[in-house]
């Protein structure tokens, strides 16, 4: 297997720049950087019939991963998550096509492993030796882990609030641990400056070029699990939106690659009451998203004030004919015990939202009963026992 990265393009002033040294965000702009790959000689390499027999992980996709060393990819065996038909929740909900993608089930309990196992491989094949990010939770645990794996030095600030599963996480697996009186945004800022005094390399959601390549392979494993095809509607928990970006960046990906036709599924994102920045923006057509006052719920995946992909989440969901909507935290929780009841996947609140914002759009006509959908558990809900009832 042969990776064929090309270069890095800015997706907003289009610059371009090599790929073969560290960088974060555009130098030109300040927007968000991405990975390219030399897509044609790829489709003449790769016979997509013959992912099935590579190992069960995200790294079969090698041919566009942005990893050039087979020996230098950090794996715990992240990806090829399972997509379950959801029979009962359809009878429940009167709908034909429903299944849920469980990244609940990735080796450090979210799909924040996907994102951390690239950019955690390609700053181990770039020569880096100290990473630093902040987190609301998950993607801590899961930098500390393949931290460790690669032995690197991680660095992680998480509000006081996060997880006490995370906060734990992070301890066991070695990483540096800061807690933050504040918010995401506030534990960013104390992580870049830290990164700045001290020379560490950040590896913030979408300021740097790598983790969203490990979150288009959920993109590429749906098609994948469904016969090269793509659903009608995919439903996210929008916080950073790192998935979204991934995802829409995967399908233009295979279409490139004939592995797809020009489909597209309805992207569309589902944030909290208390936080919903993407959502506001949406509504009112703006390109941007205001950051938001005084974020509040407690699925802390998606307590994101502001999300430097913003532009990039909007686009996706506008060309996607999607749309974003709010839940409240009562519809949260409810929906926590109806998948668990119902299908039983323990979801971590942010991956129940999906299933509170699928009930709402079949309400609201939004989406019609017979469209085949998915809904993306982000996470395990054993990771939030402090927050649910028993």
């Amino acid at each position: 297997m042969r990776s064929y990265l090309s270069h890095l393009e800015c997706t907003c002033c289009g610059k371009t720049l090599s790929a073969d040294e560290p960088h974060r965000t555009c130098p030109a702009c300040g927007k968000v950087l991405y990975a390219r790959y030399d897509l044609e000689a790829a489709r003449r390499a790769l016979d997509p019939a013959a992912l099935a027999k590579r190992p069960p992980n995200m790294w079969r996709f090698f041919e566009v991963m942005p990893v050039r060393d087979p020996d230098k990819v950090v794996t715990l065996g992240e990806g090829a998550t399972p997509m379950y038909r959801a029979r009962r929740l359809q009878r429940a909900l009167g709908a034909r096509e429903l299944y849920i993608k469980d990244e609940g089930l990735n080796p450090t309990g979210s799909f924040k492993a996907r994102g951390l196992s690239a950019a955690v491989s390609r700053a181990l094949e770039l020569g880096l030796k100290r990473l630093t990010m902040p987190s609301a939770g998950n993607a801590a645990g899961a930098l500390a882990a393949y931290c460790a794996r690669a032995g690197l030095e991680a660095y992680v600030f998480m509000p006081k609030d996060a997880p006490e599963a995370n906060r734990k996480e992070c301890v066991i697996c070695g990483a540096h641990l800061d807690l933050v009186d504040g918010f995401i945004g506030d534990a960013g800022r104390i992580s870049r400056e830290r990164a700045a005094r001290e020379g560490l390399f950040d590896v913030s959601t979408l300021q740097e070029p790598y983790r969203a390549e490990g979150k288009k392979t959920m993109g590429m494993e749906i098609a994948m699990d469904l016969e090269w095809r793509l659903p009608g509607a995919i439903i996210y928990p929008t916080g950073g939106g790192t998935g979204i970006v991934g995802m829409w960046k995967a399908f233009a990906e295979m279409e490139a690659l004939g592995w797809i036709g020009h489909e597209r599924p309805k992207l569309i994102a589902v944030q909290a009451e208390g936080c919903a920045p993407i959502v506001r923006a949406f509504q009112r057509g703006d390109t941007f998203a205001e950051p938001w006052q005084d974020p509040h719920t407690a699925a802390a995946g998606i307590r994101v004030p502001s999300a430097i992909g913003d532009y990039l989440i909007l686009e996706a969901i506008r060309k996607s004919g999607g749309t974003a909507l709010t839940v409240s935290e009562e519809e949260i929780f409810q929906a926590v015990g109806e998948m668990a009841r119902l299908e039983g996947i323990f979801p971590a609140p942010e991956g129940a939202a999906t299933l509170a914002g699928y009930r709402k759009l079949l309400a609201a006509g939004t989406l019609a009963p017979e469209e085949s959908a998915v809904l993306m558990n982000t996470g395990s809900g054993l990771k939030y026992l402090d927050l649910v009832g028993g």
